[in-house]
């Protein structure tokens, strides 16, 4: 290992784990970062390589060298992706939940972005070498239609149209418990939650302007099945307005919701990620200026997840799946 920094653990800081510790001497380095490094063997305590959960003593010499992480670009991968609509422009996309979009932390292939590179060969370069045209996003866990611009010309004038909030973005989403009407309009600030970085919270001052509208497609038991507007884009967006309803996202456990639902006395599958589904868009063609719509079917295991459910509950066939049909 090549001379790096050094730290000698005072009295103080005895105790302390060696990656809360070095997260702390080192603020250019997130705690993720010096977790890489530890594991890395590039972080030595009196001359050893420990774990990232070796605990501080008062005395000890530690030794980093902290080598940046190699600049990430995205390749092309021959991963199975469903492509709805797509010409020299842009391609639209069915997301599966489980995929990330582009690469970053926690991501560094297995993307969408890897996904259309292997099957287009090429896409905008303006979103850069991790996001290459990606001009919106979907969370990871949330399945459904998804842009993506194949030029740099048709790039700007989707992100336009995204920035002045014309586009029309239409999700499914089941959320625990029933609401109060039939539709209605959140309308509450987000901001980063400061004490839980992954999540959002609408109980800062200092959010962002949000507003989701909501209608009730159908009543099952303990749940509500809504059709979702946005009208802002922001992080988490839907299941932070429904949290703070005290409404979360079936299968959303970020946000409160229960780890095991019950239908009556019968225990559902757990679910493994949000009920939460993009299932139509709508924008202006980037060359034609002709309105574009594409739908997204319901992602297979949410029907299953709804199928399970109506069943649970002894629902008739048909009785309530008019708004959803559509959707499926």
């Amino acid at each position: 290992m090549s001379e790096g920094k050094k730290f000698r653990i005072a009295a103080e800081h005895a105790g302390q784990r060696l990656d809360r510790f070095l997260a702390a001497q080192l603020p250019e380095l997130s705690r993720t970062r010096v977790q890489e490094l530890i594991a890395e063997g590039r972080v030595l305590v009196d001359g050893a390589v420990v774990k990232a959960s070796h605990r501080a003593a008062a005395g000890e010499t530690v030794v980093v060298e902290a080598q940046p992480r190699p600049p990430l670009a995205a390749v092309p991968e021959d991963i199975p992706i469903e492509i709805l609509r797509e010409d020299e422009d842009f391609v639209v996309v069915n997301k599966p939940a489980g995929m990330a979009v582009h690469l970053g932390a926690g991501a560094k292939r297995g993307t969408l972005v890897n996904a259309l590179l292997h099957r287009l060969g090429q896409l905008s370069a303006a979103g850069g070498s991790l996001r290459p045209g990606i001009v919106h996003r979907l969370d990871r866990g949330t399945s459904g239609v998804l842009v993506v611009a194949r030029n740099d010309r048709a790039h700007g004038l989707l992100a336009e149209q995204f920035r002045s909030r014309t586009v029309e973005k239409i999700y499914l989403a089941l959320v625990q418990g029933r609401l109060e009407g039939d539709s209605g309009t959140i309308a509450l600030p987000i901001a980063r939650d400061l004490k839980r970085r992954t999540r959002m919270t609408t109980a800062r001052r200092k959010g962002r302007e949000a507003r989701t509208d909501w209608r009730v497609i159908a009543r099952l038991g303990g749940f509500t099945l809504l059709e979702v507007s946005l009208h802002t884009g922001r992080t988490h967006q839907i299941r932070v307005h429904f949290s703070a309803l005290r409404h979360p996202v079936v299968g959303d456990t970020l946000y409160g919701a229960a780890r095991q639902e019950h239908a009556g006395k019968i225990i559902l599958p757990a679910l493994g990620r949000p009920f939460l589904h993009a299932a139509r868009i709508g924008f202006l063609h980037p060359r034609t200026g002709e309105a574009v719509e594409v739908r997204a079917p319901l992602a297979p295991e949410l029907r299953a997840w709804l199928a399970g459910l109506v069943a649970a509950l002894e629902i008739p066939a048909g009785s309530f799946d008019a708004g959803l049909r559509a959707y499926l």
